[in-house]
């Protein structure tokens, strides 16, 4: 039987554009959480290299990796290891011509309990996904693991109440979101704020429509890899917050950090109780949501 509650750990990192690198690196900042405690932990999304999409060119492809991969492998053995699950995002490379931005949950035997794919894809200047992943096709999912039923979504995906919902509706106890999210340097003065401010305010929207906990794992640092481009500051900030949206721990914007927060199944349900959303909602009255515009 599963105890009343579980630790959650997100690893805020620098990344760069050497894989081998990142894997070792973030193989030990996992390693570490789970020295702390942690019994879930969740990287940043496309932990393996910088964030390749600030331009459109082939050359990216060489990051993909198959299912089943080196990163597979590697963290794997790790879950085994630490007797952990973990939440790694990867770059994937589903057949010739098809890849995804997906993520897998690592249960703590080593065993694969999920996989997601990233299901909204951004198109924005310097954040060219488009060009690189196909839009997920498995849907919105909550995987059961060792410790807690877990929810992952990835980065555009955090802008999205839908997904949200579908996830906590199929009794995630956690959503996890690896992102990747930051200022262009030109319009941080101007924007910056509110930007940030927009990206934890959605995600603290999720927590308390849903009566559940959600974790973000962002990275730090200026990645600049087109010396014709200002590049992208990525503001790290990655939080934890309960289920009426509080937060359990938030990280710095420039600082390599872990942040550890524990998962209370009856605070969750007394949460639930009290503010019954999931009861209330109107499924006879929510047709037209499924259309792209109500004429």
């Amino acid at each position: 039987m599963k105890s009343k509650k579980f630790t959650i750990a997100v690893v805020q990192l620098s990344l760069n554009n050497t894989p081998e690198n990142n894997l070792s690196k973030c193989l030990e900042w996992v390693e570490a959480a789970a020295r702390k405690g942690a019994e879930v932990v969740c990287l940043p999304e496309l932990y393996s290299s910088h964030y390749f999409c600030q331009s459109e060119t082939t050359e990216n492809f060489k990051y993909a990796e198959p299912l089943g991969g080196i990163s597979f492998v590697a963290f794997s053995a790790l879950a085994k290891k630490m007797k952990i699950v973990i939440v790694v995002p990867f770059f994937e490379k589903r057949a010739s011509g098809i890849y995804h931005n997906s993520a897998y949950i690592i249960n703590a035997d080593g065993t694969q309990a999920g996989l997601y794919r990233k299901m909204h894809i951004p198109d924005d200047p310097y954040f060219f996904e488009k060009y690189y992943f196909t839009p997920g096709d498995i849907g919105f999912k909550a995987f059961e693991t060792k410790y807690g039923k877990v929810g992952t979504l990835i980065c555009w995906d955090q802008w999205y109440p839908e997904g949200a919902r579908l996830t906590a509706l199929q009794g995630a106890e956690i959503l996890f979101y690896p992102t990747a999210i930051g200022w262009h340097p030109k319009e941080k003065a101007q924007y910056g704020h509110n930007q940030r401010e927009a990206w934890t305010t959605v995600m603290r929207g999720h927590a308390v429509a849903n009566g559940i906990y959600v974790a973000t794992a962002n990275r730090i640092g200026l990645e600049k890899p087109l010396k014709d481009s200002d590049g992208i500051e990525f503001w790290g900030s990655s939080f934890i917050v309960g289920p009426q949206g509080e937060f359990l721990a938030q990280a710095s914007q420039d600082k390599e950090e872990i942040l550890i927060a524990e998962i209370d199944r009856e605070l969750m349900e007394d949460v639930r109780q009290n503010w019954p959303f999931f009861r209330d909602r109107r499924i006879d009255a929510y047709q037209d949501i499924v259309k792209r515009a109500i004429d």
